[in-house]
């Protein structure tokens, strides 16, 4: 467990484990430095931190990519990436600068669960 309730993250953190009881692994990171302000993993295999950096890069790029295109008035609302046996979600805050990243396995959890899930607790990092 690398998180506390006593602040935003650790409380969201908490309260998807809450409502995603099967999930592999959550974090909830910081794009500008891809550090991850709380996460939990319940497989020894994901390091929900060393992911949170790799994931802030595919954030970034997606926001350069959007820049480039000149998609004005868009914004990301989330990642998805689907492997064999796992979906990564990544949920971005409205501004931009944290997201939740949730491992789920793609045959235990609903797709449309697992976002709105993430949807609902999104807005506590909006500050």
């Amino acid at each position: 467990m690398a998180y506390s309730v006593n602040n935003p993250a650790g409380k969201v953190v908490q309260e998807v484990i809450t409502d995603l009881p099967g999930l592999m692994a959550v974090a909830v990171v910081d794009v500008s430095s891809g550090m991850s302000l709380a996460s939990h993993s319940n497989v020894p295999s994901i390091n929900p931190d060393t992911a949170a950096a790799y994931n802030t890069e595919v954030v970034k790029q997606k926001q350069k990519a959007m820049a480039a295109l000149k998609l004005q008035g868009e914004s990301i609302e989330d990642i998805l990436i689907t492997l064999s046996n796992q979906i990564h979600l990544l949920k971005l805050n409205e501004a931009g600068n944290k997201f939740i990243y949730l491992v789920v396995n793609s045959r235990d959890t609903n797709l449309a669960i697992a976002r709105e899930v993430l949807r609902s607790h999104i807005g506590q990092l909006n500050n």
